[in-house]
């Protein structure tokens, strides 16, 4: 159980670098701009993590494993992709996946740091989208956290679990499940059905109007 947060950690990168690989790799990007979008995407979220909770050097850069899952994953999505491609809708489901893991293991890490549990769901939610907000600005979109179907919502009810689990003192395996799958479910479920919260209306006629009136 010592070594769940670094297990849930490394597949999450290998997750999350996947998705961001085959986003590269739908762009035609070449070869180094495609492991670049992958390290990114694995690692941007518990780079960012770390440092807020001063874990430092971040995990990502001193320890060999984050960096050479994320160009495992880039390698394989780069000379493959037509195979994961083919999977439906790959990228999402991917980064659905790598959502679910970085919010409970961002989660997990900062209790283990012993910072309190609003912090602790705070930084689950930011480890959990912070791959895929870096993977979008480096392509020049709109990240998905803004504008998509439930996601950092998806991140924030796996952190919440996480949280009242270890309040709770319950088993650490059986509470990380239910975390994981909530996550997952509730991000495939608003992609497949379009859940969604509230969003911004802007009516450029109202705009002219309050225009002319001034």
């Amino acid at each position: 159980m010592e070594k769940l947060p670094l297990v849930l950690d490394l597949t999450g990168t290998f997750v999350f670098a996947l998705s961001g690989a085959l986003a590269g790799v739908k762009r035609e990007l070449d070869l180094f701009g495609v492991l670049v979008l992958s390290f990114v995407a694995g690692n941007a979220g518990g780079i960012t993590r770390d440092v807020l909770i001063g874990a430092v050097p971040p995990g990502a850069v001193n320890d060999w494993r984050y960096l050479g899952v994320s160009l495992f994953a880039g390698v394989i999505t780069f000379y493959f992709s037509p195979l994961i491609v083919r999977m439906s809708n790959p990228v999402l489901l991917f980064d659905a996946a790598g959502l679910a893991l970085f919010a409970v293991s961002g989660t997990s890490k900062t209790l283990a740091y012993g910072l309190n549990p609003v912090t602790a769901v705070a930084l689950g939610m930011v480890t959990g989208i912070g791959g895929g907000m870096a993977r979008d600005v480096l392509l020049a979109e709109i990240p998905t956290v803004l504008r998509a179907e439930l996601y950092a919502v998806a991140a924030l009810a796996a952190a919440v679990v996480v949280v009242i689990g270890h309040t709770l003192q319950l088993p650490v395996a059986p509470v990380t499940v239910v975390a994981l799958i909530l996550c997952f479910w509730l991000r495939v479920m608003a992609i497949r059905y379009g859940w969604r919260l509230p969003v911004a209306t802007f009516s450029d006629r109202q705009d002219l109007k309050d225009r002319d009136d001034t």
